[in-house]
């Protein structure tokens, strides 16, 4: 085994060892020997500590494994103890067995000290001491933590060869380190093999699934979890599950488990409390996850990131700093995570002099060196306020080189203001970049088309084409009654096609009296197409589909909700503002940058996005 840092740690149960009982010397009085452990788990630091081993040492106690192990596991475990002093006992112990040897591997993993307890158990593999199955669970731990994967694997080997295998803390342990090293396929035979499961063991395989954002894999474990056992799902289970909600925008789940949470415990702790935040924020339901900020008991510094950084998306942009704000007054020193957060918030809401605020608040006052996620957020907020010779200025002053995400953020801009040249630019960046994403070929061939420079825009579809990139085709996910039904533009494929495009026909037939025009100009095409023809193709973009499904399958004044994973089109935005009044809905969009709320035909964002 090899030596490596330590990047994060990892929950799993472990089971409890009971030091070892051995028969008392006759010199040594029972009553004399319970007096002095009583003294001894009494100690509340190690000062007290060292008095009672003081008169343990003098008392020849110490003689006994049984006194001289719970010594040991007192130093080594309690929160006030100490490795050091743990291993000079150690090292005084004639014959150290397993379990002084379990309780040092332990006391490191407590004291985040991977590499010392995989070097505790090389050591103790050394000196002829046979692991049981009580080393295993601690061992895979610190490999999962580190992780190590390598040595992960040398552990199980030892498993198999001492014949632990099938021991439910050892499999338990198994599944939950390969799945923190970045395995499945491993984590997933291991959890097929076992003969017994327990909640434990669903909890370790699921979360091995989460950590790889495996969401919709999450969701169906849970699924075979209640119906093998009806087990009664734990903690970091609902954590795991979460996190699924939230990343694939399933709401009515997410209030499934914050309903199953609220029933079966009493209070939500920090990290669960977050996690309901997250998923409330991310899922589009902003009115909800202030409520539920507001009512936290216990804010840590992740939960006000997550409130920022989630109101930053629904374009609130003032909010998130009144949140930042009363981070500041509760004494939390926010760190560069934060400050990305609330940039973002800046950048979404058009708040440039806010924003230049707090970038320069973070490097003068707190000392946050900027990151290039800080520039990046800063060349956005510049750019997306029409202020690109100040974006070209700052990248130009960055102290890295910038990234394709701060050309992106310029070439972005320069479309939304038809700023050519400044498009021009930032392509060219990112193609010296080498970059594979058919969307920046896309966005400069459509600011050409616009600009009415036919040539250059088939030259640029041609380069794309010629390295072999295909823009992903735009699609929007609705969900009605708990599933998700994805559309394409000119989507005919659906089963229920007639009906949805029957809708649409009504729908139309209803803006027409609200003054709505197509925009065709979004329909970026040679002039071949006649006006007809580009209203054809606007009519059948994927978010009206997904609208007119939602107003035929859910009821009278409920509300929609959509994801997309392109940015929205303005005809598109327009059209759903005045569909959100004349059908009386609320209507929730999230694309891949932010959330659009529409209702009584306003956005959220102001039209600024």
């Amino acid at each position: 085994m090899i030596r490596t840092s330590v990047l994060h740690q990892n929950h799993l149960l472990v089971p409890q060892e009971d030091p070892p009982q051995t028969t008392l010397e006759p010199s040594f009085k029972s009553g004399e020997k319970e007096c002095y452990l009583s003294f001894l788990k009494k100690c509340r630091n190690m000062e007290e500590f060292k008095q009672a081993h003081a008169h343990i040492l003098k008392s020849g106690l110490f003689l006994d494994p049984f006194c001289a192990s719970n010594l040991l596991s007192i130093c080594a475990l309690s929160d006030w103890g100490s490795m050091d002093y743990a291993r000079s006992m150690f090292d005084e112990m004639p014959e150290p067995g397993s379990y002084q040897f379990n309780t040092l591997i332990r006391g490191h993993l407590k004291d985040m000290n991977m590499e010392l307890a995989l070097l505790t158990y090389i050591e103790m593999v050394e000196r002829g001491v046979k692991p049981d199955n009580f080393t295993y669970p601690s061992l895979l731990k610190a490999c999962a933590r580190l992780p190590a994967l390598a040595e992960g694997m040398q552990a199980h080997g030892h498993v198999f060869k001492l014949g632990f295998q099938d021991d439910i803390f050892v499999q338990n342990s198994l599944v939950s380190m390969y799945g923190k090293c970045g395995e499945i396929g491993l984590p997933c035979a291991v959890f097929e093999q076992m003969n017994e499961r327990n909640v434990a063991s669903w909890s370790a395989i699921i979360a091995a699934h989460s950590s790889l954002g495996m969401w919709n894999d999450c969701l169906r474990l849970l699924g075979d979890m209640n119906r093998e056992k009806n087990w009664k799902a734990e903690e970091s289970i609902l954590v795991s599950v979460l996190s699924a909600c939230t990343h694939l925008g399933v709401l009515d789940l997410g209030r499934s488990v914050h309903g199953f949470l609220l029933r079966n415990m009493t209070g939500l702790n920090v990290i669960v409390g977050t996690s309901l935040l997250e998923m409330y924020m991310k899922c589009g339901h902003v009115e909800k996850g202030m409520h539920l900020f507001q009512k936290m008991a216990k804010k840590n510094k992740l939960s006000y990131s997550v409130m920022i950084s989630g109101l930053a998306m629904h374009g609130y942009g003032r909010e998130s700093l009144q949140v930042f704000a009363e981070m500041l007054d509760q004494g939390l020193e926010p760190d560069d995570v934060v400050y990305v957060g609330v940039l973002s918030a800046c950048s979404h809401a058009g708040l440039v002099h806010e924003g230049l605020q707090c970038f320069n608040r973070m490097k003068l006052e707190q000392g946050i060196e900027p990151t290039i996620q800080h520039y990046g957020c800063m060349v956005d907020l510049l750019g997306r306020a029409g202020k690109i010779d100040e974006a070209l200025e700052l990248i130009k002053a960055m102290p890295m080189e910038p990234n394709d995400v701060v050309w992106r953020s310029l070439l972005s801009a320069g479309k939304v203001h038809n700023n050519l040249e400044a498009g021009e630019i930032a392509a060219k960046q990112l193609f010296e970049l080498n970059s594979h994403k058919a969307s920046d070929y896309v966005v400069l061939s459509n600011m050409y088309a616009q600009a009415g420079r036919w040539t250059d825009m088939a030259r640029t579809r041609t380069e794309m084409y010629s390295k072999g990139l295909n823009q992903r085709p735009g699609f929007c996910s609705v969900e009605v009654k708990r599933k998700m039904h994805r559309f394409v533009s000119q989507d005919a494929g659906h089963p229920q096609s007639e009906s949805i495009y029957e809708m649409l026909y009504q729908m139309e037939w209803q803006l027409k009296f609200e003054g709505y025009s197509p925009e065709t100009t979004q329909v970026l095409c040679d002039v071949d197409e006649d006006e007809e023809e580009k209203k054809q193709r606007l009519k059948g973009h994927s978010q009206k589909l997904a609208i007119a499904f939602a107003l035929i399958h859910t009821s009278q004044g409920s509300s929609i909700r959509i994801v997309r994973n392109l940015r929205m089109c303005n005809d598109c935005h327009t059209y759903t503002k005045l569909i959100s009044m004349i059908f009386d809905r609320e209507i929730t969009v999230r694309d891949r940058n932010r959330f659009h709320h529409f209702k009584d035909g306003v956005c959220s964002c102001g039209d600024y996005w």
